[in-house]
C-alpha cells in the first residue's frame, strides 16, 4: 500500500505513481461534462476533485508576454539572426523564469486568469517562406534548419532539464503548413507537394518533437492538402503521433475548431466537427466550441473513451508541470519573484540585441568618428512601441534609437539634433524641411526608417493591416530618405522591421545600413554601440531580402519552387546568411570526410583567422548541395553553422558533424532517399555565391552505392 492510499488519498494524489497513472485515475473521477469542461482553455474548477480553474492561454516569444512587465528581448525574426543557439538557450532560460516568479505569485493571489498559467504557446516554427506575411516577424526565419535549431534551443530552456517536472510546457505552433495569407486563414487550403512538406514545412516540427520532447503542439487555422489543420487524421495521427511519437497535448488555434464548419466546411454541424476534431487528435480548444462534445456524445459521433484519452493528456501536463504536487517537491516554486525585470535580464536583452544587429552595407563611414555632429530623423527614432514586435511584455523602462544615439554621441564627444521627418506611413511631409534642416547643420545623418506593429501583423478585423501588398520601404519614408541625401551629408540607414524591405534606393545611395528588427528593451543601446564602433555587429540575415514582389510568386502558392534562398535562382538585394563586420575573416584548411556509407555522418572542420584590425564574430556556416541527385533538390542547404568570437590575429579550428540523413533528397512521395554520389560542401561567412560577397571555401564528398 502505498503512503497516500495508506492516508486515504487518491492515487491521482499519489506521487509515487507515474503522471500518466495519476492523470488517469483523476479523469477516471469525473463526470463526462467534467471532462469536457476541461478540453477548453478556460478550465473552470472542479472543486469536488480539488482541481483549480485554469486558463492555458499564454504566450512568451520573446519574453513573458500581456502578463505586466516583464523583460522584452528582441523580436524572434532577431534572435534567427544572431545565428547563436546558446544565446537563444539563456534567453529562453530567462524568460521561463520570469514565468514561474509570475505564475506562482499570482496563484498566491488567487489570480488564475488568462496569460497567468504555465503553459505557453510559443514558439511560432512556421517556414517565413514568403515576407509579405505579417507574422513572419515570429518566427526563426525561412531555412528548416536554422529554424529547427533555433526551436530546439527555445524549447529547451522553456521547459528545463529536470528530470521529473517542466518548468513550462512549450509549444510548437502552427502545425502545419501556414504562412499567409492572413485574412484568409480560417478558410484557406494550402496545398503543398509531399516533397515540400517533407524537405520545407515539416522538419522543425519534427525537430521540437523528437529532440525537445516539446510538450504541445497547436494546430493552425487553415485547411493543408484539403484537410483542416486541426482536425487533420494526417498531421495529428499519421504524421504527429504514429511516425514522431508524440507524447504530449494538442490544442487548437484560437476559435479554429468552430473554422471546421463555419469557415471551411468539411462538418455539417457543431458537433460533427467537435467530433472529427477529437477523434484526429486535438486535444484543447481555444475558445468554447468543445462543449458540443457533450450532444456529439449523444448522437453517438464520438464515444466517451476517445474524450478520456484527450482530458488524460491534458492532465497529465498539468501534473507534469507539478500542479497537484506539493510545493516543495517542485524545485521551480521557490523562484523568486525578484528575477523578474531584473537587472541582469536586462543585459541579457541588450546582448542579444547587439548580437541580432546585421550590417547590410558599409563604405568605411561606420564606425562614427569621434565629436561628430548628428542628426537623428525618421519615424522610428523616437518610438519606444516600435522596439517590441507583437506578442510582447510591458518593459518596465526601455532605450530607443534615439536616445541610445544621444547617449553614445555624448560618450564620444559628439552631438545630436533630432527631427521626426515624417509619419510610418501618412502621407504628410510638413516634417521634411526640419529635418533637412537638422541635416545641413550636422555632419552625418542616421535616419531611423523602416515598419512597425501598424504595417505588419496577425489578422485582425478591427485593424486595417496583416500582411503586407509589397515589400518597399513606405513612400513617404523613402522620400524622406531622398531629401536627406540631397543635403550632401553622409546618410546612415538603420532599419527597424520584422520582415524584408527592398530597399534598393538606400543600397545604391546611402553609406551605411543596419538592420535592427524589433530589438526589444535594450535595443537603442544596442544599435548605438554599433554605430559608434563599441560593438562590433556580426548577425546574419534569417531572410532573403528580394528587390521587389516582383521576384516572388503569389502570396497563396506553397510551392516551394522560386522561394527562399534554397530554390531562388534570381539575384537578391541581399541572400539569405548575409552581414558585414567591421575585421575581416579567412578561411582555410578545410577537411571534409571524403566518402561515406550507409549511416554515417560527415566530419567537416575548417580554419578560421581574424585577419583584420578589431575583434569580431563570424557566423560560419556549412552549406551541401547535391550535384547528382536524381530528384528535384534544393540549390543548396544550411546543414550547420557556428558563430566564433576571434581576437584580431586570432586563429581557430572550427567543426562541425553533418548527420548522413541530412544528404537525402526526396522522392515525389516525399520520402527520404539518400542517392550514390558527389555533394559540394561549402563552408564560409555566408553562402557560396557571388553576391553575398562573404569568403567561403569548398570542398567534396562522396556517398558510397
Amino acid at each position: 500500500m502505498t503512503e497516500a492510499a495508506a492516508h486515504g488519498k487518491p492515487a491521482y494524489l499519489d506521487v509515487s505513481r507515474s503522471f500518466e497513472e495519476r492523470a488517469k485515475d483523476l479523469v477516471s473521477l469525473m463526470t463526462l461534462q467534467e471532462k469536457v469542461s476541461q478540453m477548453v482553455h478556460d478550465a473552470p474548477e472542479i472543486d469536488r476533485l480539488g482541481i483549480p480553474s485554469y486558463n492555458y492561454w499564454n504566450e512568451c516569444l520573446h519574453g513573458v508576454a500581456r502578463a505586466g512587465i516583464a523583460t522584452v528581448f528582441p523580436q524572434a525574426i532577431g534572435m534567427a539572426a544572431t545565428f547563436n543557439t546558446a544565446l537563444v538557450k539563456r534567453m529562453a532560460e530567462a524568460t521561463s523564469d520570469e514565468a514561474r516568479a509570475k505564475h506562482h505569485e499570482f496563484v498566491r493571489q488567487g489570480d488564475h486568469g488568462i496569460y497567468k498559467g504555465l503553459t505557453f504557446w510559443t514558439p511560432n516554427i512556421n517556414i517565413f517562406r514568403d515576407p509579405r506575411w505579417g507574422r513572419g516577424q515570429e518566427t526563426y526565419g525561412e531555412d528548416p534548419f536554422l529554424t529547427s535549431r533555433m526551436g530546439v534551443a527555445m524549447v529547451e530552456g522553456l521547459q528545463g532539464d529536470h528530470p521529473r517536472y517542466l518548468k513550462l510546457a512549450a509549444t510548437a505552433k502552427h502545425f502545419a503548413v501556414h504562412s499567409a495569407p492572413e485574412a484568409d486563414r480560417h478558410h484557406f487550403d494550402a496545398i503543398a507537394s509531399p516533397r515540400d512538406m517533407r524537405e520545407t514545412y515539416l522538419p522543425a516540427f519534427e525537430a521540437l518533437v523528437r529532440e525537445a520532447k516539446v510538450e504541445a503542439v497547436m494546430g493552425a487555422y487553415n485547411r493543408t492538402n484539403g484537410e483542416a489543420c486541426c482536425a487533420s487524421t494526417t498531421l495529428l495521427a499519421d504524421i504527429l503521433r504514429d511516425e514522431w511519437d508524440f507524447q504530449g497535448h494538442v490544442v487548437s488555434d484560437c476559435w479554429a475548431i468552430r473554422d471546421i464548419w463555419e469557415n471551411h466546411k468539411i462538418a455539417s454541424s457543431p458537433e460533427e466537427g467537435v467530433a472529427m476534431a477529437v477523434k484526429a487528435g486535438c486535444d484543447i480548444n481555444c475558445g468554447e466550441a468543445y462543449l458540443f462534445l457533450l450532444g456529439a456524445v449523444e448522437q453517438g459521433l464520438i464515444d466517451e473513451k476517445t474524450i478520456d484519452t484527450a482530458v488524460e493528456r491534458v492532465m497529465t501536463t498539468r501534473m507534469r508541470l507539478g500542479m497537484f504536487d506539493p510545493p516543495e517537491m517542485v524545485p521551480y516554486t521557490s523562484i523568486p519573484y525578484s528575477v523578474n525585470d531584473s537587472e541582469e535580464h536586462r543585459a541579457l536583452s541588450h546582448l542579444v540585441a547587439q548580437e541580432s544587429l546585421v550590417l547590410l552595407k558599409n563604405d568605411g563611414t561606420l564606425p562614427l568618428k569621434e565629436g561628430l555632429k548628428i542628426a537623428v530623423v525618421g519615424p522610428n527614432a523616437a518610438d519606444a512601441e516600435v522596439l517590441v514586435g507583437n506578442y510582447s511584455g510591458q518593459p518596465s523602462r526601455s532605450v530607443t534609437p534615439l536616445e541610445g544615439i544621444r547617449a553614445a554621441a555624448g560618450r564620444h564627444g559628439g552631438s545630436v539634433l533630432y527631427a521626426r521627418g515624417c509619419g510610418l506611413l501618412d502621407t504628410d511631409e510638413s516634417g521634411f524641411s526640419e529635418a533637412v534642416a537638422a541635416a545641413t547643420y550636422s555632419d552625418l545623418v542616421i535616419a531611423c526608417v523602416g515598419i512597425s506593429q501598424l504595417v505588419e501583423g496577425e489578422e485582425d478585423p478591427a485593424k486595417p493591416w496583416a500582411d503586407r501588398p509589397d515589400i518597399d520601404l513606405p513612400v513617404v519614408q523613402q522620400r524622406l530618405l531622398e531629401a536627406l541625401a540631397r543635403t550632401g551629408k553622409p546618410l546612415v540607414v538603420v532599419l527597424l522591421n520584422g520582415s524584408a524591405l527592398a530597399v534598393n534606393w538606400a543600397d545604391s545611395h546611402a553609406q551605411a545600413i543596419l538592420e535592427a528588427w524589433y530589438p526589444g528593451e535594450e535595443g537603442g543601446t544596442a544599435i548605438a554601440e554599433a554605430l559608434f564602433g563599441e560593438y562590433n555587429p556580426g548577425g546574419r540575415l534569417p531572410i532573403t531580402f528580394y528587390t521587389g514582389v516582383e521576384q516572388l510568386p503569389p502570396l497563396e502558392d506553397y510551392a516551394m519552387q522560386g522561394r527562399t534562398y534554397r530554390f531562388f535562382e534570381e539575384q537578391p538585394l541581399y541572400p539569405f546568411g548575409f552581414g558585414l563586420s567591421y575585421t575581416q575573416f579567412a578561411y582555410s584548411d578545410l577537411e571534409v570526410t571524403p566518402r561515406v556509407a550507409a549511416g554515417q555522418s560527415v566530419n567537416v572542420s575548417v580554419r578560421l583567422t581574424n585577419v583584420g584590425p578589431v575583434a569580431g564574430d563570424e557566423v560560419v556556416q556549412v552549406y551541401l548541395t547535391d550535384d547528382q541527385a536524381s530528384y528535384p533538390v534544393p540549390l543548396r542547404s544550411l546543414v550547420s553553422f557556428d558563430r566564433v568570437h576571434l581576437a584580431p590575429g586570432e586563429s581557430r579550428r572550427v567543426g562541425f558533424t553533418i548527420g548522413y540523413r541530412q544528404l537525402a533528397a526526396f522522392d515525389d512521395e516525399g520520402t527520404p532517399v539518400v542517392e550514390p554520389g558527389t555533394f559540394t560542401v561549402s563552408v564560409g561567412g555566408g553562402q557560396p555565391i557571388a553576391q553575398g560577397g562573404a569568403p567561403f571555401v569548398t570542398g567534396r564528398l562522396t556517398v558510397a552505392g
